[in-house]
């Protein structure tokens, strides 16, 4: 799968038609769907947030925030928050507020 397909799966969005038919990899696991509360944490990861102020503003405890960054890392095949937030204004189109 292409960037722009791995994107537009997570963000549960058809993907566009298959290029050339390839088979999968052997052990290769198929591009995981971000859950809605990830995607939030995610969000405000982009923004600039810390896991104590997500936590705060989600009224969860920051280990749950931890526990979601990571398992978004993982899912995505990423290895920082930087990362993450990059793949988020990529996927997002840098959604800027007029």
């Amino acid at each position: 799968m292409s960037g722009d397909d791995v994107v537009a799966y997570a963000l549960q969005q058809a993907p566009p038609a298959p290029a050339a038919a390839s088979a999968p990899s052997a052990g290769r696991r198929p591009p995981a769907i971000l859950t809605r509360r990830e995607l939030e944490i995610a969000s405000l990861i982009a923004k600039g947030l810390t896991s104590q102020e997500i936590a705060s503003r989600l009224f969860i405890s920051e280990r749950t925030v931890t526990t979601h960054v990571t398992n978004m890392l993982n899912k995505l095949g990423l290895r920082s928050r930087i990362q993450l937030a990059s793949w988020v204004a990529g996927s997002r189109g840098l959604e800027a507020d007029p």
